[in-house]
């Protein structure tokens, strides 16, 4: 993907539980937390219908304390779905990082199905 590719995001938005980029990419839990109170104001600020898909254990996590809900209720793994108490939809997938993809923890197919849900659960 490149900025000249023509593709466009519709109805979506991309963020990150850390605003910074930690040391060898891998956020401290330190991180998540100060960075916490940005993720649960862009959250807040989406639709009521809105589908929120977490890439990863951290994400996850983030987004569950973003909306103050306890992890325990909402255990993670690949293509789990919670309908959120406010309405929103929840998602998660493993993350696509290198390590997933050459282990085959996540293959491309287990990917597109996790994103074809989302899209599915879209108003």
């Amino acid at each position: 993907m490149a900025r000249d590719d023509g593709l466009q995001l519709r109805g979506c938005r991309i963020t990150n539980a850390v605003k910074c980029l930690p040391p060898q990419n891998k956020p401290l839990p330190q991180e998540v937390a100060t960075c916490n109170r940005f993720l649960a104001r862009e959250l807040s600020s989406l639709p009521r219908a809105a589908v929120i898909l977490a890439l990863g254990g951290v994400a996850h996590g983030a987004v569950l304390r973003a909306f103050s809900l306890k992890l325990k209720e909402f255990p993670f793994g690949h293509a789990t779905h919670y309908a959120l108490p406010d309405g929103r939809q929840f998602l998660s997938s493993y993350h696509c990082s290198r390590y997933n993809t050459q282990t085959r923890r996540l293959t491309r197919d287990m990917f597109r199905d996790v994103v074809r849900r989302a899209v599915e659960l879209m108003p």
